[in-house]
């Protein structure tokens, strides 16, 4: 098991960044891909950006791409979601989650039935 800490949440104008920061512990981190995933009010939670185990790949949703970029510091076990260009649409609790198989990246990264441990999730407030 791994337990996940998000922070970075907050309220910005569109047009603003924030930098969302998770934080990994129990078992090793650098052996296993990383999502990110949001829930708005009334909508189902969606994938936002993955990065496989090694770092080498990177995938996003057509809604952020361009605009979010995912990243990991192994030796700090933390993985970070850079958002620039903020909209309102944006606005939702964001989740952090690990795969629970080691060693795996690709497009199953994209599915939350991939993943077995997430965090408590940090809001995301844009407003117009």
């Amino acid at each position: 098991q791994v337990q996940l800490v998000e922070s970075g949440g907050g309220s910005v104008q569109a047009g603003g960044s924030l930098r969302l920061s998770c934080a990994a512990s129990g078992r090793t981190f650098r052996s296993y891909g990383m999502g990110w995933f949001r829930s708005a009010p009334g909508k189902e939670r969606e994938f936002v950006a993955a990065i496989d185990w090694s770092g080498s790949s990177t995938y996003y949703a057509d809604s952020v791409k361009g605009r979010f970029t995912i990243s990991r510091d192994n030796a700090k076990n933390t993985v970070y979601l850079q958002m620039n260009v903020l909209k309102p649409e944006d606005t939702a609790v964001y989740y952090c989650a690990a795969d629970r198989r080691p060693f795996y990246g690709g497009s199953s990264l994209y599915t939350s039935v991939t993943y077995n441990n997430w965090g408590q999730g940090t809001q995301v407030t844009v407003s117009s």
